[in-house]
Formats: structure tokens, sequence, C-alpha cells
């Protein structure tokens, strides 16, 4: 009972800060991409999506191997490792780097001020 209304008093704000593991550089990505598209990456990066994440990231790390078809492409493989990196240790480290690398080369990509549409 206590989890029901925990889960009532904290709202879409409280989902917002459990995603991502707690990484506050992997929401400031997510709050860039286009509404649609960060609403679904919010919804699987949820601790309780965890069913739905992990055939979604192996779905998406298979589309970016496929990259060379059309339609697919490698956009995938980055998003598909980064959804598994919530469930598989290995790659939470690997995902970290990633991360620190974006904040030391790439800072405008964590900056809010700059639009979703804007530069990249």
């Amino acid at each position: 009972m206590a989890t029901t209304s925990d889960e009532r008093k904290t709202g879409a704000e409280g989902d917002r800060g459990q995603m991502a593991g707690g990484d506050p550089r992997l929401d400031k990505l997510v709050d860039r991409l286009p509404p649609r598209m960060a609403d679904t990456v919010t919804y699987l990066l949820k601790p309780s999506s965890r069913w739905v994440r992990i055939p979604s990231g192996a779905l998406l790390i298979a589309g970016g191997v496929l990259s060379f078809l059309p339609i697919l492409g490698v956009w995938m493989l980055p998003l598909g490792l980064a959804l598994l990196a919530e469930d598989v240790p290995a790659l939470r480290s690997s995902r970290s780097k990633v991360l620190d690398w974006v904040e030391r080369k790439k800072p405008h990509w964590l900056n809010p001020s700059t639009s979703k549409n804007g530069q990249s």
C-alpha cells in the first residue's frame, strides 16, 4: 500500500527522477529529442519498463548491425546499447565513459538552452 501512495505522490516528475540510472547527462540528452521520441525513450528508461526495454534494446542493436539495409541505420546501435546499459552492469561503465566524452567534447549537447531542433 505504501508503494501505491508513493506512486501517486510522485507523478511524471518522480518518474523522470528515476530514469536513466540517475544520470542527469542522459536525461539532458533525452530532453533534446523530439517530443514523441523523448516520451518513448523516457518510458523505456523507467525501471518498471525492464521487460520492454531489453527486447527493444536488442532489436535496435540488430537494426544497427543491419544498417546497410534501407530504413535501418547506424543510429540504432548506440541507442540499443544505451537501453541495455540500464540492465547490463558491464555496459554501464561504457555508457558512463561515452557520457564523459560527450560532456568534455560536445558540452553544447547537454546545454538545456539549446533548442531541440537547433544545431547539433
